[in-house]
């Protein structure tokens, strides 16, 4: 029996979730990320395995599949092809860097590009997207040579060069498509044959020749099931195991097949059944791929992480490493409806796990704790011992009132209205789900196009902003952007241990009716008033128009809008800035906003500080609550992180200047949106700390200090739960930095003040910390 997977690296730098991975050789590893980057992973020559990441691609828009073209001629390093939400498949060389050039866009999608494959001779490239659209590219040609016809407007999630004249798609319409790319017509081919699944086709791999079943081709559905196919048609085998989705496929050069999905694990299957089970510390694994040369696989996951195991005892990551990803998968916080009911007085104690075995690999068992707890174990047939794997919580910011759908407990069940005059549509959701594919799933129940996709979740999205962060219990929307649910780029379900903080909070809620309404009121203002050298004109007025679209409708923000940003904040009288300042804030957000470089007034982060609190004028708190808005809300982008890191000064310098550290009395010291609005600049900024090594000791000391002054006098239980994440966040990575500061003394006085159980909580995290 072959030898279990072993990690062997954690390839650590992604700001959101891993969605493609790939092997450019044994050495070099691709991986795509809704934080918008394609990133290239090279092994260095130093044992235990390491890998160091360069930023091959960033764009604006998520980037969801990616593969690599061998090198050849043409192109002796080969290409790095990738696709995403932005619809163009770039090609570019993975020894560029990632402000160069794109060797070729290749455009013809309308939707996300979700999979690439690429012939096993080079001859041709496919991709798949949202548009129901699957095209053939010459990479000769640089352009769409063949259409995959038959999809209708559904999702194509994974397509396959099998040969150099065949191809297989898979489709959210339940079918598998089998083309043969040299019958077409008018560049178009018709399928030579379909097969029609049970379920949504997410993922298809080749099965090697040998294997058991006889299948040619695998595939991965919502319902859980792997099935085997043969190319005619007809099912020779089913895996079963998976507890939820399987979202991706691959074959290891043994003739075993690799699965990953939403129940957290990757799977080998020899022949028909499941020899090992790898759980990640993450809500999905997203993809899995594999080298044929040495049979090592890497993951991509929604924690943003992308790990490589391996069979190779010398390619084994170190001790330390293995056991800090064995105890951070025990860490991790199962959902409990991706369980299903739980009757915790019928569970075994800790007892069952020495006394009895399991009688398959992967076996769940669930057992109650002697402190209440309920813990989940999966069975290692390969170690024969019981593994654990997190310990089972409600959702992230559940109220604890579940809806019975069907069965199941969930936190909402949605009515729907798709069409005037029918019934509306049952869409039931957990909070510690991810919106866009309880979105998927609800469409493609009820065999909807998606191009409702991006509106149904939005409405998730909108209809569930509950939860405060760590907060059990909510009434209303949040305008501060704390909800605590599961969303692609934010943080997983809740831990047992909340520190440090690993993702950086936005405040992006607005209302731009009044916002907008409010800048064309004080224009009007100013028009009349004889103010025309600060006025806008009409065609300034619709570029303000158009920037107020694209904000509500989610879109990249014009980039001509940004001068106009700059005129409003800083040409108009203090007294009358407080919506533009507002407007500043919110294209903070965007990367087009952290790149604004004028001339005159700098970056956003120069205008946020000099516009909110100009020199000359008495400080007003309210525009000083949107100056650390706009501060907080750079760290959404890779680009305001640069700035924010490269500016390090300024920005605690304003946070220093509010809390009334330097330069005169504390700005809204009892304001309760301003000081959210400091605290979650410094928390991001301490996220900085922990996740980017930046900011120099006395940077880190004096961001300390501002937090202690808050927490000294404030007792609202969000401000102190921020200031306190913050602080811990901090001492977690550089407790030295804080050495005689009453660190102690700050903990222990918001612990008593603060009402909440959360607050109490996470001070003896930081106490612990510091003791």
């Amino acid at each position: 029996m072959a030898a279990d997977f072993k990690l062997s690296a954690q390839l650590l730098g992604h700001e959101a979730d891993v969605r493609a991975v790939a092997f450019a050789s044994p050495d070099v590893i691709l991986s795509a990320s809704r934080d918008c980057t394609v990133r290239k992973w090279s092994r260095g020559p130093q044992m235990p395995p390491s890998f160091e990441g360069t930023i091959v691609s960033r764009g604006s828009e998520y980037v969801n599949s990616v593969a690599f073209y061998a090198a050849s001629f043409e192109h002796p390093n080969g290409l790095v092809i990738s696709g995403g939400k932005d619809t163009v498949v770039e090609v570019k060389s993975p020894i560029a860097a990632s402000t160069d050039q794109a060797e070729r866009l290749l455009i013809g999608h309308a939707h996300n590009v979700c999979t690439l494959d690429i012939a096993p001779d080079g001859s041709y490239v496919i991709s798949g997207g949202w548009d129901g659209q699957a095209r053939v590219w010459d990479l000769q040609k640089w352009e769409t040579v063949l259409m995959l016809a038959g999809h209708e407007d559904k999702a194509v999630w994974s397509v396959v060069a099998l040969d150099d004249k065949t191809a297989v798609t898979g489709c959210a319409d339940k079918s598998i498509r089998i083309f043969d790319l040299t019958q077409s017509s008018a560049g178009e081919v018709q399928p030579r044959s379909t097969i029609y699944t049970p379920d949504v086709v997410r993922g298809l791999c080749k099965v090697p020749k040998g294997h058991p079943s006889g299948a040619d081709i695998a595939s991965a559905s919502n319902d859980g099931t792997i099935r085997l196919w043969k190319l005619n048609g007809q099912q020779v085998g089913e895996l079963h195991g998976h507890d939820s989705f399987v979202y991706s496929l691959t074959s290891l050069p043994s003739g075993e097949l690799v699965s990953a999905g939403e129940d957290r694990t990757v799977r080998v299957w020899k022949g028909t059944e499941c020899v090992q089970t790898i759980t990640h510390p993450a809500i999905s694994v997203w993809t899995v791929a594999a080298n044929q040369d040495t049979g090592d696989i890497v993951t991509g996951a929604s924690d943003g992480v992308a790990r490589v195991f391996t069979r190779r005892p010398d390619q084994v990551a170190d001790k330390e490493t293995l056991a800090d990803f064995e105890s951070s998968v025990k860490a991790s916080a199962i959902p409990q409806q991706q369980l299903g009911s739980i009757n915790k007085e019928k569970l075994p104690g800790p007892d069952f796990l020495t006394a009895k075995s399991g009688t398959k690999e992967g076996q769940v068992q669930m057992i109650k704790e002697e402190n209440g707890n309920v813990t989940a174990h999966t069975w290692s047939m390969s170690q024969q011992q019981w593994i654990n794997v997190g310990t089972v919580v409600d959702s992230a910011g559940s109220t604890g009132r579940k809806v019975e759908y069907q069965g199941k407990s969930y936190d909402f069940v949605f009515d729907v209205d798709i069409e005037d005059g029918k019934p509306p549509l049952k869409l039931p959701y957990n909070l510690s789900e991810n919106p866009y594919e309880r979105a998927t799933k609800f469409l493609g129940d009820n065999e909807l196009p998606l191009t409702y996709l991006d509106n149904v979740a939005n409405f998730i999205t909108q209809n569930t902003k509950g939860a405060t962060l760590g907060q059990e219990d909510s009434s209303g929307p949040d305008p501060y952007g704390t909800e605590a649910r599961y969303r692609p780029g934010q943080s997983e379900s809740s831990r047992p241990n909340i520190l440090p903080q690993k993702e950086y909070l936005s405040i992006s809620a607005a209302k731009y009716e009044a916002m907008f309404t409010k800048i064309l009121n004080v224009n009007k203002t100013l028009i009349s008033s004889g103010r025309k050298d600060a006025a806008l004109n009409p065609g300034e007025e619709s570029v303000l128009l158009s920037l107020r679209e694209a904000l509500e409708s989610g879109r990249p923000i014009p980039v001509k809008s940004l001068d106009l940003v700059v005129r409003i904040v800083t040409a108009w009288p203090y007294g009358d800035r407080l919506a533009a300042l507002d407007l500043l804030r919110c294209i903070a957000r965007f990367p087009s906003g952290a790149q604004l470089s004028d001339a005159q007034h700098g970056s956003v982060l120069d205008l946020a500080v000099t516009c909110a609190l100009p020199a000359d004028s008495q400080p007003n708190e309210n525009a000083a609550m949107m100056g650390a808005r706009t501060i907080a809300n750079l760290s959404c982008s890779a680009d305001g992180r640069s700035l924010i890191s490269s500016e390090a000064n300024k920005a605690i310098g304003f946070l220093e200047r509010v809390a009334g550290v330097k330069g005169g009395d504390a700005i809204g010291k009892f304001n309760r949106n301003v000081l959210i609005a400091v605290t979650t600049s410094a928390l991001n900024l301490s996220v900085l700390v922990n996740k980017e090594k930046l900011l120099a000791p006395e940077q880190r000391r004096r961001l300390a200090i501002v937090l202690g002054v808050i927490l000294r006098d404030q007792s609202d239980s969000e401000v102190l739960y921020r200031a306190l994440i913050a602080l811990g966040t901090l001492l977690a990575t550089s407790k030295a930095e804080t050495n005689g500061l009453s660190v102690i003394e700050w903990i222990r006085g918001a612990k008593d003040r603060g009402a909440e159980d959360r607050v109490k909580s996470v001070a003896d995290e930081c106490l612990a910390l510091v003791s």
